[in-house]
C-alpha cells in the first residue's frame, strides 16, 4: 500500500512542480511520477539526514519533496536546454 501512495504523491508533487517550471507541456504522467519521486526521495535524504521513509505524511515532508522535484526538474532542464526557465 505505501508503493501507491508514493506513486500518487510523487505523481501529483511531480505535476505541481512541472506547471511552477513551465515543463508540463514537453513531459507525460510517467515522467511526471518519476520526478516527483526521485524529487521526493533527494529532499527526503538532506532533510531527514540520510534516513527515508521515516516520516509520516505530513505538510513538512510534502513541502520537502515538492521543493525536491522543483530542483530536479531545474536541474534537468539546465542539462537538456542550458538554461533553466
Amino acid at each position: 500500500m505505501g508503493f501507491i501512495i508514493w506513486i500518487i504523491v510523487g505523481g501529483v508533487i511531480g505535476w505541481l512542480a512541472s506547471i511552477v517550471m513551465r515543463t508540463d507541456a514537453q513531459q507525460g504522467i510517467f515522467l511526471n511520477i518519476i520526478v516527483g519521486i526521485v524529487g521526493a526521495f533527494l529532499a527526503g535524504l538532506f532533510i531527514s539526514g540520510g534516513s527515508i521513509n521515516n516520516a509520516g505524511l505530513d505538510a513538512r515532508s510534502l513541502i520537502a519533496s515538492f521543493i525536491g522535484a522543483v530542483v530536479l526538474l531545474g536541474i534537468i532542464n539546465l542539462v537538456r536546454r542550458g538554461s533553466v526557465r
